[in-house]
């Protein structure tokens, strides 16, 4: 049996950018990737305690000009095919060219550096599933002391309910508005941690329709479907294993940015990612099952066919053997010019086929 060809795999054109940097120097600043969004802009959110305020712009001088530095200032960035603009932000927040390099390139697995005065942090957040693929972004945050940057590919993403919260001023279980920006990139990775969960929720539904329709009908199309499921599977464990090893340095105290008292929040959004981990492994071995299940439904299909095809041509062996036997040219055949010998030889075959039919029943082959 011929299986129908996979899908192209998702990024090629990042790919190609990737060929484009051959031979220049470390820290060149490319855009690697699809450009998913011509728009390019630049959030600032300052809070603290008492007071929280907003600015936006494509300019990127007016919101440096709007730091507080008896804040905490959010900085988010849409648009990473804007190389002038983030390298504006490098120069301001003095971030090394290998960091701003790792932001531009979204082909990057999660991972978590330490510079002299900052951390560089990068993982993948999974929006929705659509279809029969599932929405990627890669986001890079760099906390510094009073400041948390995130670098986003396109305009939109996950963290508007916690915006919402961080505006309640009167709510006095604002855990946020009374922390440091360490605090702020927590709530940010467990919220991109939190939306794993949903997607494996739809994941998880999508495996058990095609259990179904397997067991029920298995066709050409749901083996397509079952090797675009096991795709995907395969690039959500590329995203979130890495993310294990990158939260074990955090949780660790290896980093200076962190303060003791918010490592027991990473730990926890650690152990939700280990979660994720022992879920996705699963989700793979159970497609893995629909797969077996898939091609011995398919073999047991053509198991019955061939059984049906090989009692017609068994039962047809004796009948083909008489037929033939009256069909010599010779003078004298005994029966030749027996009267009823035409209808005899009728009810003879009709005779066999009864007792090999009654023969094959009883044996259980039919």
């Amino acid at each position: 049996m011929q299986l129908p060809r996979l899908s192209k795999l998702p990024k090629l054109a990042g790919i190609r950018n990737s060929q484009a940097k051959a031979g220049l120097p470390p820290g060149t600043l490319i855009f690697v990737g699809d450009k998913v969004s011509d728009k390019s802009q630049v959030d600032l959110i300052a809070y603290n305690e008492h007071e929280i305020e907003e600015y936006s712009s494509q300019n990127t001088e007016q919101i440096i000009g709007r730091l507080d530095k008896t804040k905490v200032n959010w900085v988010n960035i849409d648009g990473l095919h804007n190389v002038d603009l983030i390298e504006q932000i490098g120069e301001h927040f003095h971030l090394h060219p290998l960091l701003l390099e790792d932001v531009l390139n979204t082909e990057h697995r999660p991972k978590s550096e330490d510079y002299a005065d900052h951390l560089f942090f990068v993982l993948k957040t999974l929006y929705n599933l659509t279809g029969d693929s599932i929405t990627y972004e890669q986001i890079s945050f760099v906390l510094g002391k009073n400041y948390l940057l995130s670098f986003q590919e396109k305009e939109g993403d996950i963290f508007d309910g916690f915006r919402n919260r961080l505006r309640q001023i009167n709510n006095n279980k604002n855990r946020a508005r009374k922390k440091g920006s360490d605090y702020l990139f927590y709530r940010l990775i467990d919220t991109v941690v939190d939306g794993y969960y949903s997607i494996l929720e739809k994941v998880g539904e999508r495996i058990e329709i095609l259990e179904d329709e397997v067991y029920d009908n298995p066709s050409r199309a749901t083996l397509k479907k079952i090797q675009q499921l096991k795709k995907e599977l395969v690039f959500l464990r590329k995203s979130v294993y890495p993310l294990r090893e990158a939260l074990s340095k955090v949780t660790k105290g290896e980093y200076s940015f962190i303060k003791k008292d918010t490592l027991p929040f990473f730990s926890d959004v650690y152990d939700h990612t280990i979660h994720v981990i022992e879920t996705v492994e699963t989700y793979r071995d159970l497609v893995t099952g629909v797969m077996d299940m898939y091609m011995t439904s398919v073999s047991n299909r053509m198991n019955e066919v061939m059984k049906v095809l090989t009692v017609i041509a068994t039962i047809f062996i004796p009948l083909t053997f008489i037929v033939g036997v009256y069909g010599m040219n010779f003078e004298y055949i005994p029966e030749l010019s027996w009267k009823y010998g035409y209808f005899g030889t009728w009810g003879v075959m009709l005779l066999i086929c009864i007792g090999m039919l009654m023969y094959f029943k009883r044996k259980k082959w039919l």
